[in-house]
């Protein structure tokens, strides 16, 4: 249905699109994902011919949105971030306005209107004027025009955008909704909106495509198999010295400390499952556990690992190993001391009672 070739953009030495390649194929919910400005605007506005590339093609069913504007056009239903809505016309009006710019016959252009309100759900909003709607409503007229003529393909960029949650949710469904009819290709920076409605994702980082998947499949790719994550109640020295002489641990080091007398472990073992013999080591030392995570990523951490915004994360646990480690050593220093101060005072009271009998 839709297939993008080498497309890059480029604003004089800064590229916004870098050599973009995918293919949307018909009837699925795509999510076009990634952190603010990485290029997903930009690629929305070449796909549907708003903006040119600087190289690259983008195919509309066979029809090349640059060479063949009119006809590739026909296809596409397009929702920018901000509703192109005029304040001081009606919702009639200007779903009448936007069905004459599209070209819609006049024998059809009712029936269309109708379509499009009914399936967005404001026909009782036909005569209201569209400053006296709220964003919800506004989003839904955006949405209305976008889906006049009933094209193949829908694109949506960060459509839940300043809603409420009641709004979000409505709006999602009604995404969901058209999903069965309708190609959508659902631009957005929101992860949660992403895993809720999409079919299929494609990450952008720093305008490169760097996967294409479903949720499922990145979960799958991203599960720390050879990792898991523990919560149990009681000391941490005590549960890591535990942990260590299981079979298979090939290491352990504390995550977080509780107030509640509990603490969070990671333990890397060498591709075993050790979760039995962890719950019986446990068990005997009086330890409960209160939670055991296998390793599977959330989509949150596929996506800060897939755009490379994790090395902070990285660096705060490297810092907080440290500051244990430290820790670690300050207590044997300690201990050293003690041990050095306990020495001396006996050698010292030993040599007194020595010059007392001399005397």
């Amino acid at each position: 249905m839709i297939e993008i070739r080498h497309l890059t953009k480029k604003y004089g030495s800064h590229v916004a699109v870098s050599d973009l390649n995918l293919t949307v194929e018909k009837g699925k919910i795509y999510g076009f994902l990634g952190p603010n400005g990485a290029g997903k605007t930009t690629t929305m506005n070449m796909i549907t011919g708003y903006l040119a590339p600087t190289e690259g093609e983008v195919i509309i069913n066979g029809h090349d949105i640059l060479k063949e504007p009119e006809e590739a056009k026909k296809s596409i239903g397009y929702l920018p971030e901000l509703p192109p809505v005029y304040p001081d016309m009606t919702v009639g009006e200007y779903l009448s306005f936007v069905a004459e710019l599209k070209g819609i016959k006049k024998t059809e252009r009712k029936e269309s209107i109708a379509d499009a309100m009914k399936l967005v759900k404001i026909t009782d909003r036909e005569r209201q004027l569209i400053k006296n709607l709220s964003k919800g409503y506004k989003q839904r007229v955006g949405l209305a025009q976008a889906l006049l003529g009933m094209p193949e393909v829908i694109i949506l960029d960060e459509p839940t955008v300043g809603l409420d949650p009641k709004q979000i949710i409505e709006i999602r469904d009604l995404i969901r909704g058209l999903g069965k009819n309708h190609t959508i290709i659902l631009s957005s920076h929101i992860l949660t909106e992403i895993s809720a409605v999409c079919d299929h994702i494609f990450v952008i980082s720093k305008g490169k495509l760097v996967a294409s998947d479903t949720t499922e499949g990145l979960e799958k790719r991203f599960a720390g198999g050879n990792q898991m994550e523990v919560t149990v109640k009681g000391g941490e020295e005590k549960a890591k010295e535990i942990i260590k002489k299981i079979k298979g641990v090939e290491s352990v080091r504390v995550l977080e400390r509780k107030e509640a007398g509990t603490c969070t472990l990671q333990i890397k073992t060498r591709k075993k499952d050790v979760r039995e013999d962890l719950f019986y080591a446990l068990a005997e030392a009086e330890m409960p556990i209160y939670g055991l995570n296998s390793g599977v990523k959330s989509l949150e951490e596929i996506f800060l690992t897939l755009t490379g915004e994790n090395n902070l994360e990285e660096e705060k646990i490297k810092l907080q190993d440290s500051i244990n480690e430290m820790d670690e050593k300050s207590e044997v220093s300690k201990e050293e001391v003690t041990e050095e101060v306990e020495t001396e005072e006996v050698e010292t009271e030993g040599s007194v009672d020595t010059d007392e009998s001399d005397l």
